[in-house]
């Protein structure tokens, strides 16, 4: 989908796809797919590592001029990149896709129990970073500088990683654009209901505790 989208606008584009250590056939998938377009770079993790250590290994690989991460399921469509792009144009350092702005365009809801634990998160992470109402969609793009210096800080290699990576554009004074966009719910999340909670809290006292140890630099 995104190769079509990106040859029909004839859009210049690198695709980079981490493989985070799947047992399934998304290598042989990606080799094949590697044939019919040239700017298709694979990273194969021999071991699952997490969702913030996956991506960081791919936006670090990247050399394009802006650096546009997504979920592989394209819960926000591909298309939606055409919102976040001209806002770092405009000079913002990053625009990031929200899904809790009133012109948000949700289909397919989430179920409430997921809701009721995506507003309580997102309470706690307020007391972090104030006046950003969505940290979690996975759909953000950075000047590719900015991508670099703030994923080399990054620590988390879970799901919170999205919420360090804002803590620390906050704390380097960086302009940040958050952007409704079309959000479809998948139910194929990979989301542990009681455990995976409790650990993004524990993330978010770690991301705390290493800005007061002085970690970030």
């Amino acid at each position: 989908t995104i190769i079509q989208y990106l040859n029909l606008h004839k859009i210049p584009a690198e695709i980079i796809v981490v493989n985070d250590g799947s047992n399934d056939n998304t290598a042989q998938i990606l080799k094949q797919l590697s044939k019919e377009y040239q700017n298709l770079k694979c990273i194969h993790l021999p071991q699952n590592r997490g969702k913030g250590f996956a991506i960081k290994e791919g936006v670090l690989a990247s050399k394009g001029q802006f650096v546009l991460f997504s979920d592989a399921d394209l819960s926000t469509p591909i298309q939606e990149m055409d919102k976040l792009i001209p806002h770092l144009k405009d000079g913002y350092h990053i625009a990031i896709g929200s899904r809790r702005l009133p012109e948000s365009n949700i289909k397919n809801p989430q179920p409430l129990h997921r809701r009721l634990m995506g507003r309580g998160f997102a309470t706690l992470v307020k007391l972090l970073i104030p006046g950003i109402q969505d940290t979690q969609c996975g759909f953000k793009a950075f000047r590719r500088d900015i991508a670099h210096l703030l994923f080399s800080c990054q620590r988390i290699r879970r799901f919170c990683f999205d919420v360090e990576l804002l803590y620390l554009a906050r704390k380097h004074r960086l302009k940040i654009k958050e952007v409704p966009v079309c959000w479809i719910n998948s139910p194929h999340t990979s989301v542990r209901l009681l455990r995976d909670p409790m650990n993004m809290f524990l993330d978010l006292l770690r991301i705390k505790l290493n800005d007061i140890l002085g970690r970030y630099g």
